[in-house]
């Protein structure tokens, strides 16, 4: 009896059960299981994959989901997923492993060829360099240098065009540039030849004036070019040509600013006067840097006139009649008032009437000021005596530039060139529009830049000082119009300032690496304190990069901005303006 009743117990509990089992909710609640049980699984076979890609390491393939193991559709998921992702991981591990070497090997050769330019900069016979030499390569092999200059070259071009040729003619002054004078074709067309003639006779300006006369002070190729006649007679030795012969200023305590306003004076007075100024003996090229050009300004720019006219005015120097004919003065003959505030030349008319009003203080534009010709002839004297630089002045550009941008310029050679260098190496010859035509292009630096002086320390006594903070909004108001200005060349004697460029870090700072001021003290102090040399080359290097700059906030009250600012308005740079913290003393 009682197995039937427990028979009879199962059958009635298997109906139920097969009731329930085929009623739509259990149905729902099962299927509803069996979906949790694979999601369950797919999300952890992505948590596997994405922890060990982007958490550092950390797997979550070894954490259980709790079911047994049994031959269910959920563990073969688990399975296959398991094994696709382990592929995947190992996938993705190669690749960065990959980018990591590359990324490596590409630092290595960004490195490897700044230090090569830099052996190439270093090594006065690059042909015998031991870097070149270490890693097996040669001058020829070491792809060009966008930021460097080849100074050897621009001094060749530059000697032809400011020398007199056979006979006392004109430079070749004509619509040619760089090396494309020196093209053979060029050289022995005679129509070129005719050209070149009726160019210099109409009046062809000078080169080293860049940019159309709206783009300059007014006047200015022209004032150029008669100051270089002016200063280049055709016979040195004529009875009718006398002489100015000065030193540059050599006081303690003038900088350069004040030797170049002072010598603008002198060249202004032997204008007046119809005299040849020679200048002779210069305190800051008295140092080893500057070899056979030592003691003289021939050290870092070309010479104010001819060596027949220099070699011409010291032989009359040594004639007692001379000095009484008053063939040949010297600074002595004139007054201190008579250089630094004398007559300014008038040859031209007053075109400082027509100065475009294109500085501002304070938010305005400074239309008129009491010394505007002062202003304008400074400019005149100053881009005259700087006209050419010398091998060694680009020499100390070349250094300043490749310890500021050459990291960047060789990212950017690389990426253009073969991924294989140093091991592959293509040497090419130069074609012809490399040699003549694009030899007039120059170095590249980073743009826009904008150029910075920050004067500050015991200029206090003369004019007003303003902090960094100030400088930086005039900076960002630039920002604000050009928004792809990203650069700034600073140059300042403070280190107080070269620690608050690290306050922004959205900009791209470069600045000379030299010893600098902290605390107050007098700039011939501190001069003294970087010898001859450095204290010299240094602030030459950011003269010439505020210069070449596209934009450039000063305080005209220091005599050295003053002068930036006529150097660029008579640069072609007129139209980029000059933001100023304060105003000159004198206006």
């Amino acid at each position: 009896m009682e197995p039937t009743n427990q028979k009879f117990l199962e059958k009635v509990v298997s109906q139920k059960a097969l009731q329930m089992g085929s009623s739509f909710p259990c149905q729902i609640c099962v299927l509803g299981f069996l979906c949790g049980v694979c999601l369950t699984s797919l999300f952890l076979a992505a948590l596997t994959s994405l922890g060990t890609i982007g958490f550092s390491g950390i797997s979550f393939s070894s954490i259980s989901t709790g079911i047994s193991p049994c031959n269910s559709s959920s563990e073969m998921i688990n399975v296959a997923t398991s094994t696709d992702c382990k592929s995947k991981v190992k996938e993705t591990e190669r690749r960065v492993d990959s980018l990591l070497r590359e990324t490596e090997h590409d630092d290595e050769r960004v490195t490897l060829l700044t230090e090569a330019w830099g052996a190439l900069l270093a090594d006065t016979e690059p042909g015998q360099s031991e870097f070149l030499q270490r890693f097996g390569l040669s001058k020829s092999s070491v792809p060009n240098a966008p930021h460097l200059e080849n100074c050897k070259l621009s001094v060749q071009v530059n000697k032809h065009l400011d020398t007199r040729s056979g006979a006392g003619k004109f430079p070749p002054w004509t619509t040619w540039k760089g090396s494309l004078d020196m093209y053979p074709a060029t050289a022995v067309d005679k129509n070129i030849r005719s050209f070149k003639r009726q160019a210099v006779s109409d009046g062809a300006y000078p080169p080293w004036i860049v940019g159309s006369d709206e783009e300059n002070y007014p006047l200015t190729r022209k004032v150029q070019r008669d100051i270089w006649i002016h200063q280049h007679p055709i016979n040195c030795h004529d009875s009718n040509i006398k002489f100015l012969v000065a030193d540059w200023e050599k006081l303690p305590g003038f900088g350069i600013g004040a030797q170049l306003a002072s010598m603008a004076g002198l060249l202004a007075i032997a204008i007046n006067e119809k005299r040849v100024l020679v200048t002779e003996y210069y305190n800051r090229a008295d140092h080893d840097g500057c070899k056979e050009s030592r003691n003289s300004w021939s050290c870092y720019f070309f010479p104010e006139t001819s060596q027949e006219c220099r070699d011409c005015a010291f032989e009359l120097m040594r004639s007692k009649e001379a000095w009484e004919k008053g063939i040949i003065k010297g600074k002595d003959n004139y007054k201190s008032k008579e250089i630094w505030v004398g007559k300014i030349p008038r040859v031209w008319g007053d075109p400082w009437r027509y100065l475009q009003p294109t500085t501002e203080i304070n938010g305005s534009l400074i239309a008129f000021h009491h010394k505007m010709d002062r202003r304008w002839w400074r400019a005149q004297a100053v881009r005259y005596l700087m006209r050419f630089q010398t091998e060694y002045t680009c020499g100390l550009l070349n250094i300043a530039r490749h310890a500021a941008f050459g990291k960047e310029a060789a990212k950017m050679v690389l990426a253009s060139i073969d991924h294989e260098w140093p091991k592959v190496i293509m040497n090419k010859p130069k074609s012809d529009i490399e040699e003549f035509v694009w030899s007039n292009h120059k170095p590249w630096v980073p743009r826009p830049l904008l150029s910075m002086h920050v004067r500050m320390g015991d200029k206090a006594c003369e004019m007003k000082v303003v902090e960094f903070e100030e400088y930086m909004e005039l900076a960002q108001r630039i920002r604000k119009r050009f928004p792809y200005l990203n650069n700034i060349w600073l140059s300042t004697e403070m280190q107080a300032v070269i620690d608050k460029t690290k306050l922004y870090p959205h900009w791209n700072v470069y600045y000379t690496n030299v010893t600098r001021q902290v605390g107050n003290i007098s700039m011939a102090t501190y001069e003294a304190s970087l010898g001859r040399k450095t204290s010299t080359n240094y602030p030459l290097v950011n003269f010439l990069m505020a210069v070449e700059s596209d934009f450039f906030i000063g305080a005209l009250g220091s005599t050295w901005c003053f002068l930036i600012d006529g150097m660029r308005n008579t640069g072609g740079k007129v139209m980029a303006g000059y933001l100023s913290v304060n105003k000159d003393r004198f206006w």
